[in-house]
Parts: structure tokens; sequence; C-alpha cells
């Protein structure tokens, strides 16, 4: 395979790496790049060549620079750096690279006086508050995480995260059915239980 081939085929799985680990559908990012969701998919998939034109758009709905869009890493480069991407109330920065095996992301929340639509995927996340404490939403149940403590559970349950009192950041870590990153939909909030999460799952 030649240089330039082996850049291509780079790009194209960054570009689907980064849409699935942030959660983005074809349409998502397509609604924000002025490209159809057809063209972003042939792009992913190989079907249509890559030009100027259709990455410089695709790196900034991505959030991600285009000199590390193109950049072909050796394995002695083992220096990540992150980059912030901001929707609404959440900040997300990823800690691994596209292609890795393990997805680890961090996430900071901001307080709100809406709670975010409870979603549901194949896998288990887990996650670590690192600053503040943030209320875990699983189905009917809310679940209060200080910092300092763990929370891991499948994620076939509806479940959303949100910040309580102040601002909040967790580490979070997906498994390969669990990878992408929550997207939230502000909705009205509902009264529901709630309990204290003492102890993390080892």
């Amino acid at each position: 395979m030649g240089e330039m081939q082996e850049i291509e085929r780079v790009v194209r799985t960054r570009l689907r790496s980064l849409r699935t680990t942030l959660g983005l559908s074809l349409d998502e990012v397509a609604s924000r790049t002025n490209l159809s969701a057809s063209t972003i998919s042939r792009i992913e998939t190989g079907h249509r060549t890559i030009s100027l034109d259709v990455l410089v758009p695709l790196a900034r709905a991505l959030h991600v620079d285009l000199d590390a869009l193109l950049e072909v890493r050796h394995d002695d480069d083992v220096v990540i750096r992150p980059v912030a991407a901001s929707d609404g109330d959440t900040t997300t920065w990823v800690l691994s690279r596209p292609t890795s095996t393990t997805v680890a992301v961090k996430m900071r929340f901001e307080p709100s006086g809406r709670v975010p639509e409870q979603r549901v995927h194949p896998g288990h996340d887990w996650f670590f508050v690192i600053e503040g404490r943030v209320r875990l939403l699983l189905g009917d149940r809310e679940v209060l995480v200080e910092s300092g403590e763990v929370a891991e559970f499948a994620t076939m349950t509806p479940h959303a995260i949100t910040a309580v009192d102040g601002p909040a950041e967790v580490i979070m870590l997906f498994d390969r059915d669990g990878h992408r990153v929550h997207v939230h939909h502000e909705v009205a909030a509902a009264p529901r239980r709630r309990s204290s999460l003492s102890a993390a799952r080892s």
C-alpha cells in the first residue's frame, strides 16, 4: 500500500471513529457541514475521494485539527493531545485515539435546570468522578455519585448523567459495544427516587 493510500485509509477510519465516539449520526454531521449524509458515508467507506473541501468542514464538525486528522502517527508517539468539544452544558475531551480498542473520555457537566434525555446502547459504562458530584439517572432511579466514587452499569438500562449543585468532571471508559459518548438532549425534569452510591463496583 502506498503512502497516500495509507493516509487515506487512516483518515477514513478516524472520521468514522470520531463521529461514533462523539455519538453523532450521519445526519447530525451532515447538518453541521452542509454535506449530505450519503456523501459522508461514501467518504467513510472509501467510495468517495477525500479532498480538502470535505475534510475541512468534517474536521470542524468533529472538533479535531486538520493536521491531527491527516497525520500518520508512529508507534513511538505515545502522547495524546485531547481537544475540547462542547455541546450545550457538556464539554468532552476524547482521551484515546480514534482507532484504540479502549475508548476513554473526560466530561465536564455544568449545572442545568433540566435533565438530559436518557439513552440506551449495548455494553457497559464505567465512570470516576474527579470533581464535584453527579446524578446518574437509571430508568426511574436517581443515584448520587460523589467525588472519588465510581459507578458501573449496564447500558441497556436508560441512563443519563447531570451535574449536582455545581460543575462536575468525570473520567469515562467504554467497552467496544458502549463506545458512543452520550450527546444529551435536554428534556423537562420529572420527580425521581433518590439513592446514594457509597461504594464502587470493582
